[in-house]
């Protein structure tokens, strides 16, 4: 118990000591020992990378998990993995839970029905872009949020606690200087009072005692110049500790750029493949029977519209025989293919992704698809493929 009070009161006095010293520093009326200007660029640089880093991995954390804390307590499980050094279970993601439910939907509304088709083929795909970011995230964890808070937690606390013993060194040497610095003027001062000393007193004690007081100011002046050299060199020593440690920095930012790069590269591929599967989605869409506009078409069909004749008969796009269909005078316009496109059958137009095509529709035609021109060439073409410029 006693040692703990000791141990205690000494480091009050110390801090005592310390925060003396750093408002004597600000005032202006205590000496700093300054770093060099390299060494103050490190240390700079150094803080520049913790904190930006420590921005990047948090940012990266939200886009890789925009809603960790949820009703599942996914994040507080994740601590405790993390904490007992053991793996974590794999979690569906939103996709895949999304996916999950349509197929659901689909059982109960009956896979035969075209809402119930539907719903089955878009929560597969919806499962696949689930698994694609799943182990995108996967990728990225470990490629790149790693490496960055293995600099966070284990390089970046080495320097900050040699940094921190730095600074209480250098304090320990402003310290000895300024005791050096009292110890000479003393000395200084006890040599000018015994130099004439005044042997008609009838009292010469006073001689006598300032000749011992002059030796032990001259005694005091070579401890204080041995602790000071002492202190300079653990100061020395640390300093160049510290600043191999901030070199370091360079060697840092090389590895997070490879790691940058190879997030980059997950990230394209996630994207490509979810580009992919979507592509192949509006494909599978593209080729089902749209059961709405069909009922919309034939309710309002009357059997006499053909008697009654005219040009404006709606027209089957089942038995519409394209080589017979020909352009308006007017109501053609250009359009840019967004995505490669496989015609199903001869019925319908082939498509390369950024090519520009003559479209325009004929009565009574399914409003998701048009008529398209290239060339002599001519067939259906999906709206959702194209981009109408005017």
């Amino acid at each position: 118990m006693d040692f703990n009070v000791k141990k205690l009161a000494s480091g009050a006095g110390l801090f005592f000591t310390r925060a003396v010293q750093y408002t004597g520093e600000k005032l202006g009326q205590a000496e700093k020992t300054e770093l060099d200007a390299h060494f103050e660029n490190l240390m700079s640089r150094a803080d520049c990378t913790k904190n930006w880093t420590e921005k990047i991995y948090r940012q990266t954390e939200i886009l890789l998990q925009p809603n960790p804390i949820d009703h599942t307590g996914a994040r507080i499980e994740e601590f405790l993995y993390e904490k007992f050094d053991m793996k974590a279970p794999s979690r569906d993601t939103n996709s895949e839970l999304l996916g999950q439910y349509m197929e659901g939907a689909a059982q109960e509304f009956g896979p035969g029905t075209p809402y119930g088709n539907t719903l089955m083929i878009v929560g597969d795909y919806e499962k696949r872009l689930g698994a694609a970011e799943r182990e995108f995230i996967q990728t990225s964890a470990i490629s790149f949020l790693t490496p960055l808070r293995n600099f966070l937690d284990g390089d970046w606390r080495t320097i900050s606690k040699e940094r921190r013993l730095l600074e209480n060194l250098r304090l320990d040497l402003d310290a000895c200087k300024a005791r050096l610095k009292k110890a000479k003027m003393a000395e200084a001062k006890a040599v000018c009072e015994g130099e004439a000393p005044d042997f008609n007193e009838t009292r010469p004690r006073n001689y006598v005692l300032s000749a011992s007081a002059s030796a032990l100011w001259t005694e005091e002046v070579e401890k204080a110049e041995q602790d000071l050299r002492l202190a300079q060199t653990e100061f020395d020593r640390q300093a160049e500790v510290t600043r191999l440690l901030l070199e370091g920095i360079s060697s840092t930012q090389v590895n997070h750029l490879r790691c940058l790069h190879e997030f980059v590269e997950a990230q394209a591929a996630y994207y490509k493949q979810c580009h992919l599967h979507m592509q192949e989605l509006q494909k599978e869409l593209g080729r089902l029977p749209n059961a709405f506009t069909l009922n919309s078409t034939h309710s309002v069909v009357h059997p006499d519209s053909a008697a009654e004749g005219g040009s404006s008969s709606p027209v089957d796009t089942d038995t519409l025989k394209i080589e017979e269909v020909q352009a308006p005078a007017t109501g053609t316009r250009k359009a840019k293919v967004l995505y490669d496109y496989d015609a199903a059958d001869s019925s319908e137009l082939s498509l390369l992704a950024d090519e520009l095509i003559t479209v325009y529709t004929v009565p009574g035609m399914d409003s998701d698809w048009l008529i398209g021109e290239r060339g002599n060439q001519k067939g259906k073409v999906p709206v959702t493929y194209l981009e109408l410029l005017s």
